[in-house]
């Protein structure tokens, strides 16, 4: 099955060996995505709400660059630093999934930066689209 690397223009290289997607076989999977900037440093530190803003507005770039929308999102994994947040994190999350919402998880655990409170993973499925 062929595949393809999916980097928005202007991504910073990541921190670790991965890319930001991957589209095979008309699904998008977006790599866990914290809340950095394009020198890899942490965003609006000490606000969830801010972070998972920005988090899912580099999900959604991800997302649109294989050529799809954030409706076509079916799965996220959510992980999160503290329980406390979590409230903060879902009025954001609603925000960018406000019909169909999909099917997701959320975990609380450490995460590579401690100023970052909030990572998300997305699958996507856009159908047979180029990226």
């Amino acid at each position: 099955m062929p595949k393809s690397v999916i980097i928005p223009p202007g991504t910073a290289a990541p921190i670790a060996p991965f890319v930001p997607g991957t589209l095979a076989d008309g699904v998008v999977y977006v790599s866990g995505t914290l809340p950095f900037d394009k020198e890899n440093n942490v965003v609006h530190i000490g606000d969830a709400a801010a972070q998972t803003r920005h988090v899912l507005e580099t999900i959604k770039n991800v997302i649109e660059t294989a050529g799809g929308t954030l409706e076509d999102v079916t799965f996220n994994s959510i992980f999160l630093t503290d329980w406390r947040d979590y409230a903060a994190i879902n009025q954001v999350y609603a925000d960018y999934f406000a019909g169909d919402k999909p099917a997701r998880f959320c975990i609380q655990c450490g995460l590579v930066k401690p100023d970052a409170l909030v990572e998300i993973a997305s699958v996507a499925h856009i159908g047979q689209r180029e990226a």
